[in-house]
């Protein structure tokens, strides 16, 4: 735990700023959304809860910033490995596979971002100002442009329906995530009757299949 002093300058705020962020994102490498709170946050940064409040303005706060971080950091990524997965002479339909092949396989592998975006309408949202809100919904309209982006280079046949699709596409990630980790009470379940077992959601495949499903829905949608 670091102990820091009062900040006096821009530049002290920052760093401020970004060391809440980090022990944020560290503490969500350990627990679920749910289980951060504001007391452990502070006791971990070593600034007393009225002072973290200073910099955001609630635990939510903190979290729709985590991610924004994540899910840019999420697009940085995707166009090189969007670029290396898709074959260009392949059908739309089959570009539509790979495309939601690999916006699974890289989602997969970034937990914190998944978690986040399953918690963003129904805890995320919650217990912020309205300029919180609004400032962030912009951010994350801008974060589903630019896949939008990426999915028409791929994808051109989508036309005018990509933003709406990486829209749904987001949505469904969170979604998907969130049935893939089931209660203790449901993993007994499972454990107990083999016929609910049969059922249990397993991220990347589900969330594969839903994607492709989307795209080509829309793919058809389109040429309609």
């Amino acid at each position: 735990m670091t102990t820091f002093q009062r900040a006096r300058s821009e530049e002290q705020r920052e760093i401020r700023r970004r060391a809440i962020l980090d022990t944020a994102a560290a503490m969500l490498d350990e627990m679920s959304v749910n289980a951060v709170s504001l007391n452990e946050l502070s006791r971990r940064v070593g600034l007393a809860k009225s002072n973290v409040l200073r910099y955001f303005e609630s635990r939510e706060a903190i979290l729709l910033e985590l991610l924004d971080v994540a899910w840019k950091e999420w697009d940085n990524e995707l166009p090189e490995r969007l670029d290396a997965a898709l074959d260009a002479d392949a059908s739309a339909a089959r570009r539509g596979e790979q495309f939601a092949a690999t916006l699974t396989r890289t989602l997969a592998d970034r937990r914190m971002l998944c978690d986040l975006l399953s918690a963003q309408a129904g805890v995320l949202e919650h217990n912020v100002s309205p300029e919180v809100a609004a400032r962030y919904k912009k951010v994350a309209l801008g974060n589903v442009a630019d896949l939008a982006a990426l999915a028409r280079a791929h994808l051109p046949e989508l036309g005018e329906h990509a933003e709406q699709l990486c829209g749904q596409m987001i949505m469904a990630a969170g979604a998907v995530w969130t049935h893939a980790r089931p209660s203790a009470a449901m993993l007994a379940a499972y454990r107990d009757d083999p016929s609910l077992a049969a059922h249990r959601m397993d991220f990347a495949p589900s969330l594969r299949e839903t994607l492709t499903t989307l795209i080509a829905g829309t793919l058809a949608r389109a040429r309609s």
